[in-house]
């Protein structure tokens, strides 16, 4: 019996100075997501493929870079997710998808894990970059979420960039749409980042142009903390991207973190079953990207794609470990 016992503290004692080991080889961790779904269209468009694993590439570059010179994982999120809007790929600034009236709401939220702070703005259609007004409700307000016209004013008054004309966020693409609002969308909808930094802060943001067609001012799970965007140190940080009612329905986010914190489960195995046990296939469909507290990813799916990557730099050796992905493989 006593030989059993001490085999087994052994292997106790094995099994943490392995995860403390793990934990320090990674200095610090990006995640991004750029919208899941069908994604059977890239397949005959190779070239356009390309495009979208160039642009999760430089997504991860700009976290990398932020995140190298000894800047905070806020600052990497802040960097990633500003980039994601500016890029006509996403669904997310320029390039959101349309409203049922041929216009653009947008949504982002960001959190940090350190203190549980979070902000949040929904239906924006003047904010050049959501994230940032985001940031902005999370670091100069009381509140955690602001929408609509007073999340613009907010904005205004605190010297964020803004556009006068709401059809900045439209593309070639997005036009077609209004001009054809009958044809169904095939945009992916959603971007996002989570980070791990060096202080071993966990930093989660999402940013949304939301559902194709949307009515009666629609607000999906991007913004709702908890659903959509979710960090906490003591866990994981959390991005969401999908049918957004089920998301919110389910908690995703921060169910993920309650699992992960409650159930002991790694977040591969958190993120596995919410994903492709507790979301129905057909209806909840989408996925997510997490990063936990020690440096552990999970990007699960249930969708035909989604786009996603990342980066992690080993603390021992300095070597940058990178990885995007469209479907299943990741290059």
């Amino acid at each position: 019996m006593k030989r059993i016992q001490r085999r087994q503290i052994a292997i106790a004692l094995a099994l943490l100075v392995s995860a403390a080991t793990f934990a320090q080889e990674r200095e610090y961790v990006i995640v991004v997501h750029g919208g899941a779904g069908e994604m059977s269209e890239l397949k005959m468009a190779p070239e356009r493929a390309e495009m979208y694993y160039a642009a999760l590439d430089s997504a991860l570059m700009i976290g990398d870079k932020v995140l190298s010179a000894g800047s905070e994982g806020v600052d990497a999120v802040l960097a990633v997710i500003n980039y994601f809007e500016r890029n006509p790929l996403f669904n997310a600034g320029v390039g959101a998808t349309c409203t049922s009236e041929g216009t653009f709401e947008l949504d982002a939220a960001i959190m940090e894990g350190k203190d549980l702070s979070a902000g949040a703005v929904a239906g924006v259609k003047h904010v050049k970059h959501p994230i940032d007004a985001a940031y902005a409700v999370k670091t100069r307000s009381p509140h955690v979420m602001l929408s609509g016209s007073g999340a613009e004013a907010f904005a205004k008054e605190h010297g964020l960039d803004m556009v006068e004309d709401n059809m900045y966020f439209a593309t070639p693409k997005t036009m077609e749409w209004v001009e054809k609002l009958k044809r169904e969308s095939k945009k992916n909808g959603t971007v996002g980042c989570v980070v791990l930094d060096r202080q071993g802060n966990l930093v989660a943001g999402t940013s949304t142009g939301g559902m194709f067609k949307k009515r009666w001012g629609r607000i999906g799970d991007s913004p709702v903390i908890g659903a959509g965007t979710y960090a906490d140190n003591a866990s994981c940080a959390v991005s969401c991207t999908g049918h957004g009612e089920y998301f919110i329905r389910h908690a995703v986010a921060f169910n993920l973190c309650a699992r992960y914190k409650y159930l002991k489960e790694s977040v591969k195995q958190a993120a596995d079953y919410i994903i492709n046990k507790e979301l129905n296939k057909d209806a909840g469909n989408g996925g997510l990207i997490a990063v936990d507290k020690e440096g552990n990813i999970a990007m699960p799916f249930n969708s035909g794609g989604m786009f996603r990557g990342y980066l992690y730099k080993e603390k021992t050796t300095g070597k940058l470990v990178k990885k995007v992905g469209i479907g299943e493989e990741m290059r």
